[in-house]
């Protein structure tokens, strides 16, 4: 896979970030500080991959994902950890899985560059 390719696959798994993010943002326990921490890191994550993906920019775009996977990485740690504790509802559950996912392929894609 080349770096366009693997900007364009990263930012198709950034659409299951962006839906968890938008989870977290409108659920009944919004106010949980872990949660606002991990909605606040899946923003940033994505807002500083925007202007490399608006220009199109693969090594920039790439570079700055993986200077930022640190962060996006223990935000789904913290996530994972204390999403049970907070609700055992079934959207918490495959909110998740899906940030669980998304976040295992993107350090996969970066470590492969």
């Amino acid at each position: 896979m080349n770096a366009e390719q693997t900007m364009c696959r990263i930012d198709t798994l950034l659409a299951h970030v962006w839906m968890v993010r938008q989870f977290l943002k409108h659920a009944d326990e919004a106010d949980e500080p872990e949660l606002q921490e991990v909605r606040r890191v899946l923003y940033d994550y994505m807002l500083a991959l925007g202007k490399p993906w608006s220009q199109q920019d693969a090594e920039a775009y790439l570079k700055q994902a993986r200077k930022k996977l640190p962060k996006l990485q223990t935000a789904c740690t913290l996530f994972v950890d204390v999403a049970p504790e907070i609700s055992g509802h079934t959207n918490f559950q495959m909110a998740t899985t899906s940030l669980q996912t998304a976040v295992a392929e993107i350090g996969t894609l970066l470590d492969s560059k």
